[in-house]
C-alpha cells in the first residue's frame, strides 16, 4: 500500500476499535475528515458531531459548522462554553490554551459519556510543532487524535480529503481570536468583537487568509506576503474602517501572515512545561 493507504487503513482500524464515537467538530479540514471517515467506517448512528460556540469564535463559524455536519449526514450536538469566565484565559496568560481546552474536552466527554462514546479531535503531527498546551487538556481528559495517531501530516489530510470529494478540503485554517492578542492582555466582549469585526471586514475584501493582531491602540495586520502587494490599494479604506472600529493606529505587517505568532514571545521554560 502507499504511505496515504496505510494511514488511512490505520485509522479505519482504530475507528473499528472505538466502535462509537464523538467528534470535536470545527468545521476545519481536519475535523471533517475525522467525522467523515468515521461515518462511513461506523455509520450514523455510532457518530455525533459536537458543535461548540463561544465568545471566542465567530457566530459564522458555528453555523457553518453545524451546516457543514448535517451536510456529512452526522448527528449534530451543540454547546456553548463561556471561555472568558474562567480567569486564566480572562487574563490571556501563556498556560490560557490549557485552560480552555481542558473546559472544552471536559464538556465534551461529560457529552459523550450519555451515549457511552470516545471523544476524537482532529489534531494532527503538524500540530507536534507548535506550541500546544491543549494536547496535555487532551491527554489529562482522555480524547483521542486519531490522525494524529495514524501519522497524518497536513498533506496528507488535504490529499484524502480530496480523495474523499470533500469540499472544504483547501479551507482556510481558523483558530480562537485568543491567539490575536499579546499574552497577558485582559481579553474582553469588547476588544474581542473589536478584533473579529476588523477580520470580517478584511475578509470581505477579499483576504480570506488575514489575522489582526491586537496591540491596544494598534492594529496589527498580518497577510500571506503573496498578498501584501495586492493589499496597498485598500490601505486608505482600510485605515479609515479600523479606526472606526476603535483603533488609532493601522500597521501592515511586512513580515507576513504566520499562524501563531504570539508564541514567540514564550520563553523556553513556559513551552517546556506543557511539552
Amino acid at each position: 500500500m502507499t504511505g496515504l493507504a496505510t494511514k488511512k487503513a490505520a485509522l479505519v482500524a482504530s475507528l473499528k476499535e472505538l466502535k462509537k464515537v464523538t467528534v470535536a467538530f470545527s468545521g476545519g479540514i481536519d475535523s471533517t475528515l475525522v467525522l467523515k471517515m468515521a461515518l462511513e467506517t461506523l455509520g450514523q448512528s455510532n457518530v455525533t458531531a459536537v458543535v461548540a460556540n463561544s465568545e471566542l469564535f465567530t457566530n459564522e463559524e458555528f453555523e457553518k459548522a453545524v451546516s457543514l455536519a448535517e451536510e456529512l449526514g452526522a448527528t449534530v450536538k451543540t454547546t456553548t462554553l463561556d471561555y472568558l469566565s474562567e480567569t486564566h484565559i480572562e487574563h490571556n496568560t501563556p498556560d490560557s490554551w490549557y485552560y480552555a481546552k481542558k473546559m472544552f474536552y471536559t464538556r465534551l466527554t461529560e457529552m459523550a459519556q450519555a451515549n457511552g462514546s470516545v471523544v476524537l479531535d482532529g489534531l494532527i503531527k503538524n500540530d507536534e510543532n507548535d506550541y500546544r498546551p491543549g494536547m496535555k487538556a487532551r491527554t489529562e481528559v482522555g480524547a483521542r487524535s486519531l490522525l494524529e495517531e495514524a501519522d497524518f501530516y497536513k498533506v496528507d489530510v488535504r490529499a484524502l480529503s480530496q480523495e474523499l470529494g470533500l469540499t472544504n478540503w483547501n479551507k482556510v485554517a481558523s483558530c480562537s481570536v485568543a491567539s490575536r492578542f499579546p499574552y497577558g492582555t485582559t481579553l474582553t466582549h469588547e476588544n474581542v468583537a473589536q478584533v473579529m469585526a476588523a477580520e470580517s471586514y478584511l475578509r470581505g475584501l477579499g483576504f480570506p487568509t488575514v489575522r489582526v493582531r491586537y496591540h491596544d491602540d494598534i492594529a496589527r495586520i498580518e497577510l500571506p506576503e503573496a498578498r501584501i502587494g495586492d493589499f496597498l490599494v485598500f490601505n486608505d479604506r482600510v485605515n479609515r474602517q479600523l479606526q472606526t472600529l476603535g483603533f488609532r493606529y493601522v500597521t501592515l505587517d511586512l513580515g507576513g501572515f504566520r499562524s501563531g505568532r504570539m508564541n514567540d514571545t514564550l520563553t523556553k521554560q513556559q513551552i517546556e512545561a506543557f511539552a
